[in-house]
């Protein structure tokens, strides 16, 4: 492989004159022969998110990204962009969160507190870093300087989630140095805090598929899936339920206090493998409890967190329209509030500044597009992809069933024409033989870890 590994340096804010220079982390894939193609500037997701330890003979995980990252050679070259605050070449900013309680339930009131915890400590740990440059702006700022640095006209975007959002923040900066884009988890600059009936109608299709599965048959209620969700729901609203499990040290029973909250924040989590999530629901359904409060007092533990991911997207913000339709969305009674209501009770406290609605809206543009979603994403509801589309004069979508957040060519699988389609795209900019859906085959779900006998 033909790389170069490097760092470019940008100003640290980019609103001040003579703001400190910080140092970004960037690697240069050649292609292994002139294609004439834009080059593909690759941005990872996150935010907090370094991929450049691929590079590492010793990183094990990091040569399957090495594999996918030269199939771009047909394409041209590729360009892998960190991030501003949290690159293996420059800075990670991360503070230390607090452990959470074990004998009190998660509540909102408790993680709106932690959010402007978080934010007070991160402005203590870095009195000498000015936390105000670390805006989505900048990040997209950064890319556009990148590809001048390394004398590019124009470039190819390709991005996943929160890559597919800095994405759409570069297309609205700089429109005139993209040539296109291939976007997948999307996450446009509006909807950085989920509608929860979106993400409500992923765990919908999700049953739908783990309702009419054999080996889960004798684990459900009457309503299925769904129903078994309604009533875990309903249970922990009444009351908490407390849980003791061995401690793995000393063997002694440690006791954990489960309440709705949590309930609500494992069912987002956990559906991030369609295939276990049904199993955990049905599983706290018939009262086995053991694994979930094993897991939750691992979650409670104090740890690290990136601070770019809260400085970029209080940055983002929401537009008042989409603030009113997240607070009053039907969903909320079911999930709760804890994808946006954290986030915006501590806004004030974290130095970005608001981008604006002006910045957030989408607006018409001309930019050919192909947006690769799954049906299945939790994390980014495809329900983004369908509401930015009719923007998109030369965009296209390809919806994947069953597909989850993953990106683009893993999404693409069990597709081989559909791959080289989309690598055709950004190699010559033509839409021919793309695919509208894709169906991926059904998963093997897994059971519960108890008999259906023994309920």
């Amino acid at each position: 492989m033909n790389y170069e590994i490097g760092t470019f340096y940008v100003p640290e804010n980019r609103h001040k004159a003579n703001s400190r220079p910080i140092g970004v982390g960037f690697a240069r894939i050649r292609a292994p022969r002139p294609t004439g193609a834009p080059p593909v500037f690759w941005l990872p997701g996150g935010p907090g998110f370094a991929v450049l330890g691929a590079f590492d003979p010793s990183d094990n995980a990091g040569r399957g990204r090495l594999k996918s990252w030269s199939n771009f050679g047909a394409v041209g070259d590729l360009v892998v962009v960190e991030q501003r605050g949290y690159t293996s070449r420059g800075e990670m900013l991360e503070v230390i969160t607090e452990a959470h309680p074990l004998n009190e339930p998660a509540t909102i009131e408790q993680a709106k507190a932690g959010a402007l915890a978080k934010a007070r400590r991160a402005l203590a740990t870095f009195p000498g870093k000015d936390l105000a440059g670390y805006d989505i702006g900048a990040y997209a700022d950064d890319v556009d300087d990148l590809r001048k640095a390394l004398g590019y006209g124009r470039i190819t975007l390709f991005g996943g989630s929160f890559g597919s959002q800095w994405s759409f923040a570069v297309m609205k900066r700089h429109p005139g140095s993209v040539a296109r884009a291939v976007l997948s988890g999307v996450e446009p600059l509006d909807n950085g805090y989920d509608m929860p009936s979106h993400v409500y109608a992923s765990m919908q299709r999700i049953a739908f598929d783990a309702d009419r599965d054999p080996g889960l048959k004798p684990y459900l209620p009457e309503g299925g899936t769904m129903a078994a969700l309604r009533a875990v729901h309903e249970r922990l609203a009444a009351a908490p339920a407390v849980v003791s499990v061995a401690d793995k040290a000393s063997g002694k029973p440690v006791p954990v206090t489960l309440g709705v909250g949590d309930f609500e924040n494992a069912l987002v989590e956990r559906s991030a493998d369609a295939s276990a999530w049904p199993a955990f629901v049905l599983s706290l359904y018939h009262r086995h409890y053991d694994d979930w409060a094993r897991d939750t007092i691992e979650e409670r533990e104090a740890g690290k967190s990136a601070v770019i991911g809260p400085l970029v997207d209080t940055s983002l913000g929401v537009t008042p329209a989409r603030a009113h339709r997240l607070r009053t969305d039907p969903a909320v009674g079911v999930l709760g509030e804890w994808n946006f209501a954290p986030y915006l009770a501590a806004a004030d406290a974290w130095p970005t500044a608001d981008m604006g609605d002006a910045f957030r809206g989408v607006v018409p543009t001309d930019i050919p597009v192909v947006f690769v979603h799954g049906d299945w994403d939790t994390s980014t509801p495809i329900e983004n992809t369908l509401e930015v589309l009719p923007y998109y004069s030369h965009g296209h979508a390809i919806v994947v069933h069953r597909g989850g957040h993953d990106g683009t060519f893993y999404l693409l699988r069990e597709d081989a024409k559909a791959k080289a389609a989309v690598y055709a795209f950004m190699r010559t900019g033509s839409m021919e033989g793309l695919p509208s859906s894709v169906t991926l085959p059904l998963p093997t779900f897994a059971k519960p870890a108890f008999t259906a006998n023994g309920l």
